[in-house]
């Protein structure tokens, strides 16, 4: 963690999710998360395709699709809590205090309106002012995001930008208003490797220069190690554990998380070391029993977590895990230099 995020830490959260839970034509798919964070901090929530990460993330803007609502839970940004805000109070919350990037920039930048404009109206939709000093300030965005020749960017469409230039711009929409909280969902996904290395740098740097939180959703455990403070790990609609981001590289406390960082391929393990598989699927929502929901998928199993589902408890000093053998998961993750 930063020097200003563990700062920042001994003071009151930036965000603080408690008890939130999302259903979709009743059904239960986000169900009790609950999690916090520091000014300054960036936490990963992390997990499988389906575990309701995304859906969290559009619980905390209350932007969720059409079917699915919010059903229980707060949401508080510096004390504010924004599921009792009306949609009007919550519009100027949006894009001001708490933005979002989007996992796929070309899906999400209007093709008919110039990079320069779209940054400029996210400015003065929350700021007013001037189009001049709006386009002003769109311009000084596309320098501090690295694009270059940002005066003749500034008038570009978005099919004239390469993904990475067009992720940038999303993330410049993000921060035109420096907002307190930056929630990023997959924002590299789409990119290739050595232009998702140059965005995670960006992000860092501007986290670093602006103090703004990041809450970045993804699966990918490279760029989890690449960025985050804290790591919130989620399964099947609830988070399972909660840890630092070196204790939990280092010693997991949960079987689902052994097993995600076990499956990872290494540099520090033998070539044909074997990489570690998680058997079966993630429980669909209405079909994940009374127990554990990793119980079906888990080599710790026990009748006890079948029948129980565990809390989240404390495991440790400043981390917590759902499991009832908490003890023994960091032996699931694969030693280095193991043979195959």
């Amino acid at each position: 963690m930063s020097v200003q995020a563990q700062a920042a830490s001994m003071a009151a959260p930036l965000l603080a999710v408690d008890d939130l839970a999302v259903e979709i034509a009743g059904v239960p798919v986000v169900d009790g998360v609950s999690f916090s964070m520091a000014p300054g901090e960036v936490l990963a929530l992390v997990g499988e395709s389906g575990c309701g990460k995304s859906l969290t993330a559009l619980a905390l803007l209350r932007l969720l699709p059409p079917a699915a609502r919010l059903s229980a839970g707060s949401v508080r940004l510096d004390g504010t809590d924004l599921t009792r805000l009306p949609e009007r109070a919550m519009r100027r919350v949006r894009g001001n205090r708490l933005a979002i990037i989007f996992q796929e920039p070309t899906a999400s930048l209007d093709p008919l309106s110039s990079v320069g404009a779209q940054i400029a109206e996210a400015f003065r939709v929350h700021r007013g002012g001037g189009r001049a000093g709006a386009r002003s300030t769109a311009r000084a965005m596309l320098e501090a995001v690295g694009i270059p020749d940002p005066d003749r960017r500034l008038y570009q469409y978005p099919f004239e930008l390469s993904g990475g230039m067009c992720q940038r711009v999303m993330i410049a929409i993000a921060l035109v208003c420096r907002p307190s909280l930056i929630v990023a969902d997959e924002p590299t996904t789409a990119l290739d490797v050595t232009i998702q290395a140059q965005i995670l740098d960006l992000l860092r740097t501007l986290v670093a220069e602006r103090g703004a939180g990041v809450l970045l959703i993804t699966h990918d455990m490279g760029v989890v190690a690449d960025i985050a403070d804290r790591v919130a790990v989620m399964y099947a609609g609830r988070v399972v554990e909660i840890a630092a981001l070196h204790d939990l590289f280092r010693a997991p406390r949960h079987p689902y998380t052994a097993l995600l960082l076990a499956s990872v391929p290494r540099l520090d393990v033998a070539p044909k070391a074997r990489l570690a598989t998680i058997e079966g699927q993630v429980p669909a929502p209405g079909e994940r029993g009374v127990g554990c929901r990793f119980a079906g998928r888990c080599p710790l199993v026990v009748e006890k977590c079948r029948q129980l589902d565990p809390p989240l408890l404390a495991a440790g000093l400043g981390r917590v895990a759902a499991c009832w053998r908490s003890d023994e998961a960091p032996a699931l993750t694969v030693p280095a230099g193991v043979p195959a």
